[in-house]
């Protein structure tokens, strides 16, 4: 199977590393021309320049995306992609009687409300031109709601629930809409979450994080955590012209975690 972006307009969000990051350098390595996303100029610019000789396909944009004003002015900048991988998100535990409304809000805003305000501006587009992509990234917390991370597994759901309305609603256009969820994954956040434990133990940080998805997820069949390369590998498959007869699914790179064999 030999998949090409040659020509396609790609915008990643939250791109600057981790799963976004390695999505972005896969739809460079396919020919696209991608949009590098993050929240600051200088982490754009420091991604951008880690693209080496790709970064000539690549073009940057800093901005909070979980804000209308910032969709707003990407919009203007850009006002059309064939693929749209809505990445950004935000995570961490807070006990639910602790979590304040104001919390609940900006998880919303930045997990679910950006995707919706992308996909609404980009979509009509797709349309029109009768070939898009539309991907949200979710997570295996849609479907193991985490007790320690509710307000997070809250928005990872309503993820799943916009992307298959949202594939229902674009039926029989040539835009697919998918949700990926990837389990338990190796990114730098990961990563800098685990050093202490690494510093201590003297392991590899891979022992480490497989002992940590040993400990937290037991029911995962690899008994590891994926690599970002990984997660990305489905990102580029469900975005790419094979995949068209793939929509509304939620594709899980869980490793096995969610019991289920649907």
């Amino acid at each position: 199977m030999q998949i090409d972006f040659t020509n396609r307009r790609v915008l990643v969000t939250a791109s600057t590393g981790g799963i976004g990051f390695a999505a972005a350098k896969g739809f460079l390595a396919a020919g696209a021309n991608v949009v590098i996303n993050g929240r600051s100029k200088a982490s754009v610019e420091a991604a951008v320049a880690r693209l080496g000789s790709a970064q000539s396909k690549a073009q940057g944009f800093a901005g909070d995306l979980g804000t209308e004003a910032a969709c707003s002015r990407l919009v203007a900048a850009h006002p059309d992609f064939d693929v749209v991988v809505n990445n950004l998100g935000v995570y961490g535990p807070q006990d639910f009687f602790e979590t304040p409304d104001g919390e609940w809000d900006r998880f919303f805003q930045t997990n679910v409300m950006s995707g919706v305000r992308l996909s609404r501006a980009y979509a009509p587009g797709m349309v029109d031109r009768g070939w898009g992509r539309i991907v949200f990234i979710s997570s295996e917390s849609a479907i193991n709601i985490p007790a320690d991370m509710i307000h997070y597994g809250f928005t990872k759901t309503a993820q799943l629930a916009i992307s298959r309305g949202l594939a229902k609603r674009l039926a029989g256009t040539g835009v697919t809409v998918n949700a990926v969820l990837p389990g338990p994954t190796l990114s730098e956040g990961v990563a800098d979450m685990l050093k202490a434990d690494v510093e201590r133990s003297g392991d590899s940080l891979e022992k480490v994080a497989a002992d940590f998805v040993a400990t937290n997820r037991g029911s995962s069949i690899i008994r590891r955590a994926a690599s970002v390369d990984e997660v990305a590998n489905m990102i580029l498959y469900v975005s790419s012209e094979q995949a068209s007869a793939t929509t509304g699914a939620a594709l899980r790179v869980d490793g096995g975690v969610v019991d289920s064999i649907v």
